[in-house]
């Protein structure tokens, strides 16, 4: 059987690459081994924000009488099981919609795990039941994504440490958990945990929770814990974890000197790790580095018919970077001229609560790079919405340059920031200033009002509606 284009994955990344050829014309199967929607639909974003919608309306239920509304206290209580029932739903459906629209696309669906071989252009798939067969295309996509990193420091044992697929699977709420890690993964389960009632310690490596984000905006979320009794501990390094029969030991130094915690169970967010095993990659001599496969701008790798995109490539892993990236590299083999990926305006999202998001440079990042900055700042407890909403812990952040006035990074911590980001992401790619954004009519009363009020504060024209 021979394609124009195979893709290997059927992640945000693989999915999508698909989808587009087949639009452009070209004759195009996608390989998967597993569950169509790869790991973020079926084990990362979506059923994680599922489990986060469920812990957010079990604290707006233990918190009803605030808004007025009459909930027996013995009536409110989380239900692991059920939360774990749902998400895996939310997943599965999702899921089906990949298959629909894979059809609707007229893609073909592979099952089995794919891999190049030495003979270019060729893809070889091995069934579940071990057979094998193998597939001509012109273009080849390589787009399998990445699975939760681990260190020796921290064994795995799917019980009592774990990474963040078994802790969307677990059915009993553990009584106390450590979390290794506070990048998005670690930070939401956090949350998640935190809010349902486990005693949860968070121990980060940096100095500061969210170690990418806006130093401030750190801050902001590491008091946000403090106040949900999340047990904080940064500039923390972990010596090592030991499971036992009762739970984990967890060795750590830090501010504190050297200490032992104790947990019911270890969850390890340590980042991830590309999927460059068993994909060939050493048999079609593609060139890899520091873990990651090396392309161009297109997306080519050293091989010739052969691309990678999504967290196989050294670029931020995330599933809308994976998409963009995607899209580019179907156009380009399709013969079109797309516009390079611009990474300097991906946005980030962390559904914390309440939640992060950031687009562009930190503050620090553009004092780095030369420019002198101008910060407006806008807080929630200031925005008639937020403290409508019961919601005001929060602020808006938007940096400028000072000498063009022109936007350079927004950096949002508060209810509903995930939505909001988009429209600063718009600012920078269009170029936007202050002035640009002060003459941009925001529905009141809403949270996205606070972007107003920053950059009206950038130019001390706020007026606080």
């Amino acid at each position: 059987m021979s394609y124009d284009v195979m893709v290997i994955g059927s992640g945000p990344g693989g999915y999508a690459a698909a989808i587009r050829c087949a639009q452009l014309g070209l004759r195009t199967a996608v390989v998967e081994r597993a569950e169509l929607g790869g790991t973020c639909l079926n084990w990362g974003c979506i059923p994680t924000k599922a489990l986060l919608k469920s812990a957010e309306v079990y604290r707006y239920a233990s918190h009803a009488a605030e808004y007025g509304v009459e909930i027996a206290a013995e009536a409110v209580r989380p239900d692991l099981s059920a939360m774990v029932a749902r998400s895996r739903a939310v997943a599965e459906q999702m899921s089906k919609g990949i298959d629909f629209l894979l059809k609707k696309n007229k893609v073909e669906v592979i099952v089995g795990t794919g891999a190049l071989t030495e003979t270019p252009h060729t893809v070889e798939v091995t069934a579940a039941d071990g057979a094998t067969t193998t597939y001509e295309a012109r273009h080849i996509i390589l787009a399998t994504g990445a699975r939760p990193r681990e260190f020796p420091s921290i064994p795995v044992d799917g019980r009592r440490v774990i990474t963040s697929r078994q802790a969307l699977t677990l059915t009993e709420l553990p009584e106390t958990m450590v979390v290794i890690g506070s990048g998005a993964i670690g930070a939401e389960f956090a949350t998640f945990f935190g809010t349902l009632g486990t005693r949860v310690t968070v121990v980060e490596y940096a100095p500061t929770l969210a170690p990418l984000e806006d130093e401030e905006i750190s801050k902001l979320l590491e008091r946000s814990f403090r106040k949900a009794k999340i047990t904080v501990m940064t500039a923390t390094e972990v010596r090592g974890v030991e499971a036992t029969d009762a739970g984990c030991r967890v060795s750590v130094a830090g501010k504190r000197g050297e200490q032992v915690l104790e947990a019911e169970v270890v969850l390890s967010a340590v980042g991830i790790v590309a999927n460059t095993e068993g994909i060939g990659l050493e048999a079609a001599e593609v060139a890899v580095e520091r873990g990651k496969v090396t392309v161009d701008e297109h997306y080519r790798t050293s091989v010739e018919g052969v691309y990678a995109i999504g967290d196989l490539i050294p670029t931020p892993a995330l599933a809308h970077v994976a998409t963009a990236e995607a899209i580019h590299c179907a156009e380009f083999i399709a013969g079109r001229e797309p516009e390079a990926v611009d990474y300097a305006v991906i946005p980030s999202c962390i559904y914390t609560t309440p939640e992060v998001a950031s687009v562009g440079l930190t503050e620090a990042q553009a004092a780095e790079r030369g420019y002198t900055v101008r910060i407006g700042r806008f807080p929630y407890t200031a925005s008639g919405k937020a403290t409508a909403a019961g919601n005001r812990d929060g602020m808006v952040k938007l940096v400028f340059d000072a000498e063009t006035d022109r936007l350079l990074g927004a950096h949002l911590f508060g209810l509903n920031v995930t939505e909001m980001v988009a429209e600063p992401s718009l600012g920078l790619t269009l170029g936007a200033s202050a002035r640009d954004v002060l003459r941009t009519i925001h529905p009141h009363p809403t949270m996205s009002e606070g972007i107003l009020e920053a950059a009206g504060a950038a130019h001390e024209e706020a007026i606080h509606l």
